[in-house]
């Protein structure tokens, strides 16, 4: 199997961590894996992805002291592979596993996901239980002194054969229960460790093995970031996305950082390789942290966002809970000619970028050219804090695109003396002021245009 058929377009779908953080129940997912079927599939949303600590016992009840809470009582299997929590996901009993729980998800049409830690439970290590198919234990795997710094339930496994096989008998049995998405974390950046970040590189090639040996395609998500771009190769040779920053939040603070990530990493987006700008913190969060709330960016700001992540292709994971979208939230993420930037074919680059603004273009390929989402597309962001004009010279788009590209759109300025553009948010057609395109933009804002 080529892991990069596994997805060809950024994923689009929906993770339990913003709302519910280690808490969300079979319930719970199955009403949000029913909304995402009845209102957001036909426009590509597809995952359903189960995140952090599903195996533990009473996860969530101490959340006052503790996101993780230390030495709790893990489900798993006599081969050290954790299962989940029966009291979450009641339908797991009897070993059935996450199977029932992906069935149902299948059965709407829709892709199931989980979320793992990187290595062997500490506890299967303790218990000097055996790993599947092999002679040895979990504590003869184990790295004793290979630790997240954030969740205490794993140590890092040892680069040796033997630990490939615990890797392989996990993912077998993820295979058995449809599993289609795995983000993997403490493994993109090993932050535990700041003179090593990528101490778990073995660990990605392991994971890609083990994918490989299971027989189903699945999507292979690493977390948490910044990831390093000197290992933007490995990334790219072993892994379907990497986070490029540590957990995004609705703060206006990371969002204009992450015009600085995506410049950095705009050369590695390619079919089955997407550089992660997080997830989508809108709508209802934060119920499980201890105090739901509503998305804190404005208006604007999640337009940037959304213009932002769709522009440059980065996967898209809702975190909100969906059953309580309100219309406004429901149109950022049905919005068919914003989404269509995600589809293959197209390029994002960065035009320009200053303290004050920043410049997108997009195009696609010339061999995707007869598609209705094809053409060329401009994105004009005001990073100030009030309201101003945000522009680019016709000239300058050109040039960041491709030869084919470049002249397309000069030929049709020239043609029309300037450019027809449709605005995609408000659906509003302008016209490019000669050979300049610009537009008032609210603070924080973003508009995103399309050449017609």
């Amino acid at each position: 199997m080529n892991k990069n058929q596994f997805a060809q377009t950024p994923p689009m779908g929906w993770n339990s961590y913003d709302y519910y953080d280690t808490s969300v129940t079979e319930a719970e997912v199955k009403a949000n894996a029913d909304y995402m079927a009845a209102h957001l599939k036909e426009y590509g949303w597809e995952y359903i992805v189960v995140d952090i600590q599903w195996y533990a016992r009473g996860a969530g009840s101490m959340r006052d002291r503790y996101q993780y809470i230390p030495f709790s009582e893990l489900e798993m299997d006599a081969y050290g592979r954790l299962l989940p929590d029966p009291d979450r996901f009641p339908s797991s009993v009897n070993g059935a596993g996450f199977g029932p729980l992906a069935d149902y998800v299948h059965s709407l049409g829709l892709k199931f996901g989980i979320h793992i830690m990187r290595g062997i439970p500490r506890a299967a290590a303790q218990a000097h239980l055996p790993v599947y198919g092999t002679e040895v234990t979990a504590a003869d795997v184990a790295d004793p002194f290979s630790i997240s710094r954030w969740n205490p339930d794993m140590y890092g496994l040892r680069d040796e054969k033997e630990s490939q096989a615990y890797y392989d008998s996990i993912f077998a049995l993820y295979a058995q229960w449809g599993v289609d998405y795995v983000k993997c974390d403490d493994i993109c950046n090993t932050n535990a460790y700041p003179l090593n970040p990528y101490s778990a590189e073995h660990e990605v090639e392991m994971l890609q093995a083990a994918i490989q040996k299971c027989g189903r395609p699945i999507v292979l998500s690493l977390s948490p970031g910044p990831a390093l771009i000197e290992k933007a190769w490995h990334y790219e040779k072993y892994a379907n996305m990497w986070r490029i920053t540590d957990d995004f939040w609705d703060d206006w603070a990371l969002l204009l950082n992450m015009f600085e990530r995506c410049e950095l990493w705009q050369n590695h987006v390619k079919p089955g390789c997407f550089p992660d700008c997080d997830m989508l913190p809108l709508g209802f969060l934060g119920k499980g942290f201890g105090q739901e709330r509503q998305c804190g960016f404005t208006r604007p700001e999640q337009i940037t966002m959304m213009t932002l992540w769709c522009v440059f292709r980065s996967p898209l994971m809702l975190g909100a809970e969906m059953t309580k979208l309100d219309d406004w939230t429901l149109s950022l993420l049905t919005n068919r000619e914003v989404l269509a930037l995600m589809q293959d074919g197209h390029h994002g680059v960065q035009v320009q970028r200053s303290k004050d603004c920043a410049v997108w273009g997009s195009f696609c390929d010339a061999g995707t050219g007869n598609r209705e989402d094809s053409g060329l597309y401009v994105a004009l962001f005001n990073l100030k804090d009030a309201k101003a004009e945000v522009s680019v010279s016709v000239d300058e788009l050109a040039d960041a695109f491709p030869a084919e590209a470049s002249a397309a759109l000069q030929q049709r300025a020239a043609e029309q003396g300037g450019l027809k553009l449709r605005e995609l948010w408000s659906g509003a057609t302008e016209g490019s002021d000669g050979m300049r395109i610009s537009a008032a933009v609210e603070a924080h804002g973003a508009k995103l245009f399309r050449v017609i």
